[in-house]
């Protein structure tokens, strides 16, 4: 890894919570090929004492373990710690990724899986641990699109477009975390208030009026990417 200076640091430390040998065997030879660092917990109980005693850079986790679910696992992380969490189950219904993400996961990889599609996920996970979000006085660029956070102003190829409160908010809150899938429940709550959580129309809605606004072509999206029955999020830079 590189730090904020440039300076060369060491390759990124991953914890792995998995009780499966076959898929823990197969992780290590994929990763440290890939020049990553790892130590490997076989239960829940143990992948929190690890996660708590080495601060890992990232932490791949199972869903299924033998002793705690995944998803306790992954809130108990959350009282003590934000290390980026990426959650690896065969478990691939909607309802499933979305708990995984309420409960404070950053991403979600359904098994089977590609490794380069993990390997992709991982390296968004550390790029957002590596940098704060974008700050109240930043501004973010994306694919022909300015934000600039300091004067509320959102400029698409240099010209400037003129967006509802409503639209501004929900823009905002998915340009603040490029990259990062929010659930519609996290969306309607920092957008609406925790009030509105249970109203996915109104996400609808105005997901469909920003995109018309801002995409090149609404109907095939490349700056705001749905994430079927989800959420969305937002494309890096």
């Amino acid at each position: 890894m590189t730090d904020p200076r440039g300076t060369r640091t060491q390759e990124p430390l991953v914890l792995l919570i998995e009780d499966e040998p076959p898929m823990r065997r197969f992780l290590r030879a994929v990763l440290e090929s890939q020049g990553y660092r790892l130590f490997e917990a076989p239960t829940g109980e143990e992948g929190l004492r690890q996660a708590a005693m080495r601060s890992p850079d990232l932490i791949l986790l199972d869903l299924g373990l033998p002793d705690l679910d995944g998803l306790e696992v992954t809130r108990r992380i959350r009282t003590f710690s934000k290390i980026p969490i990426l959650v690896l189950s065969a478990r691939g219904q909607e309802r499933d990724k979305i708990e995984a993400l309420d409960a404070g996961a950053d991403d979600y990889v359904t098994k089977p899986f590609a490794v380069g599609e993990l390997l992709a996920r991982m390296r968004v996970a550390l790029r957002h641990a590596a940098g704060p979000e974008v700050p109240e006085d930043g501004k973010i660029a994306v694919g022909g699109l300015e934000v600039d956070f300091a004067k509320r102003r959102v400029l698409l190829e240099g010209s400037e477009v003129h967006l509802t409160p409503i639209e501004y908010r929900l823009l905002t809150s998915l340009a603040r975390s490029p990259g990062r899938v929010l659930t519609h429940d996290q969306l309607l709550r920092a957008v609406w208030g925790p009030g509105y959580a249970e109203r996915h129309h109104y996400l609808r809605v105005y997901m469909a009026q920003l995109r018309q606004k801002l995409e090149k072509s609404p109907s095939r999206p490349r700056l705001f990417l749905t994430e079927p029955g989800v959420g969305y999020r937002m494309r890096e830079p």
